[in-house]
């Protein structure tokens, strides 16, 4: 889906997972590339498979099928310790749950400080300055369980930013925010990202999808549309997505209009005309 240098990629990736029920196609075919220092918002309805997508380009997760890269290399079949390794050095992951990713004995300096020593990295920002970023320089001697849940979120936030790696992934980093600390956690993402940090995020938060660069929508485990992220509530084209089987997912303003989930296609002077089928008089 872009031609720039891509710090990370998912070529035709199927997640399936056996349940009970059944088997639950997660992902169907998903082909997607993410540029250095690009913001990318993943959104979609709930059980679209965002999170799926966020885990397997953070390593937790593996395809099912389909080719996963990773700053140029296919990880796709790494054995777990390269995987570990990459998750160490290289990957950043903000949890939906902030409290899964910060350290609960550390007071907040020091769990920054922590991830700063784990990195090993002296490029980027520092404990202090991120904190100060994510407006919480005042609970600097809190521990994870003093601080409320949006606290904590920035914290988490935080923990991920501070001498942050190439790969930063955030599972709706905003979704608990009141409209100001919204605005910096989402600051402090184009801040790293300016530095040269790839940041993928979900989110269903209409503040943070105005304002990111990249929209891609996610449906049903399909990649239907990318837009800016100033389009996204206005009536427009959309740049629909073709996956590598040439499957088209319609986003959902234009779905609206094939109600009988059927439509014509035509070639037309070297353009693709979908049209409602005529029903037989």
């Amino acid at each position: 889906m872009t031609s720039e240098p891509s710090t990370a990629g998912l070529h035709n990736v199927v997640r399936i997972y056996r349940a009970a029920s059944g088997e639950v196609h997660a992902l169907r075919g998903v082909d997607v590339d993410f540029p250095p220092g690009g913001i990318t918002a993943i959104a979609g309805p709930s059980g679209g498979g965002k999170s799926t997508l966020l885990s397997i380009l953070a390593l937790r997760d593996r395809a099912s099928a389909g080719t996963v890269t990773l700053f140029g290399t296919d990880v796709t079949q790494a054995r777990e310790p390269a995987l570990k390794a990459l998750r160490r050095n290289s990957i950043a992951w903000v949890p939906q749950r902030p409290a899964h990713g910060l350290f609960p004995h550390l007071t907040a300096t020091e769990n920054l400080q922590q991830i700063s020593r784990i990195r090993g990295r002296s490029s980027g920002l520092e404990p202090a300055a991120t904190l100060d970023l994510l407006g919480l320089s005042h609970r600097a001697d809190a521990r994870p369980g003093r601080l409320s849940g949006g606290e904590q979120q920035r914290l988490a936030v935080a923990a991920a930013l501070t001498r942050a790696p190439a790969l930063v992934v955030a599972d709706e980093p905003t979704a608990e925010l009141d409209d100001e600390n919204a605005e910096r956690v989402l600051a402090a993402f184009a801040k790293v990202a300016g530095q040269g940090t790839t940041c993928v995020l979900s989110s269903h938060d209409p503040r943070a999808l105005r304002q990111l660069p990249r929209v891609l929508h996610l449906r049903h485990g399909v990649l239907s549309a990318e837009r800016s992220g100033a389009e996204v509530h206005q009536v427009r084209e959309a740049d629909a997505v073709i996956d590598s089987a040439g499957r088209l997912q319609l986003p959902p303003e234009a779905l609206k209009l094939f109600p009988g989930r059927r439509t014509r296609v035509q070639v037309i002077d070297g353009q693709v005309v979908l049209s409602a089928p005529q029903e037989n008089s």
